[in-house]
């Protein structure tokens, strides 16, 4: 039984996507859980058209190991991450946007070791026969303690944590951004999250 707590693709990926992403993930990762700094990391938050990642599903990238690509849906409004907003880059051959966030409403809370991916910040390529969606280079994580998955409906059973390989965050990730909002006169509030357990 999952129990409420409280309110609070296979796409190929370009080669050179892979490589951007490898390059700077260490320098990315660095900020989305910076405890150094006793006020939190500071978003930024604008208007763009990005990528949302939230309910990603992934897939492990056999020739980046550590990398998954992640299937992700091309929104245009504001959002917030740790780099500003970018406006769609045309390299010719692809369109690339990023990966920001937009609040959320629910969560299942992960406290098990499984592998999750974050993708804040990560480039992306829309689809060129479906500019909804864009596909996502995001880092493998693993034992960075108790996780969220976020369900596209809303709705969590037992086995939200044990099945599937998602895009993610940490709770501190999701606090973090959260109070950042509550606390920061910004267009983007934080909206009523809803925590369920019994899904570890």
């Amino acid at each position: 039984m999952v129990e409420r707590l409280a309110s609070s693709s296979n796409r190929a990926v370009p080669r050179t996507l892979v490589v951007t992403v490898v390059a700077c993930a260490i320098a990315l990762l660095a900020g989305c859980s910076d405890s150094s700094d006793p006020s939190g990391p500071q978003f930024i938050v604008c208007e763009s058209t990005y990528a949302l990642c939230t309910t990603a599903p992934c897939t492990p990238l056999a020739d980046a190991p550590g990398f998954a690509a992640c299937s992700c849906s091309v929104q245009t409004d504001y959002s917030a991450a740790l780099d500003p907003c970018q406006e769609v880059q045309d390299t010719g051959a692809d369109q690339v946007v990023y990966s920001r966030y937009h609040p959320i409403t629910s969560y299942a809370l992960c406290s098990n070791d499984r592998p999750w991916t974050m993708c804040l910040d990560s480039p992306c390529t829309i689809d060129k026969n479906d500019p909804s969606v864009a596909t996502c280079v995001c880092t493998e994580m693993v034992n960075q303690g108790d996780y969220i998955v976020v369900s596209a409906d809303g709705q969590y059973s037992p086995s939200s944590c044990t099945t599937g390989y998602w895009s993610a965050a940490t709770v501190v990730d999701v606090t973090q951004v959260t109070d950042y909002l509550a606390t920061h006169d910004t267009p983007l509030k934080p909206l009523p999250i809803d925590v369920y357990l019994g899904a570890q």
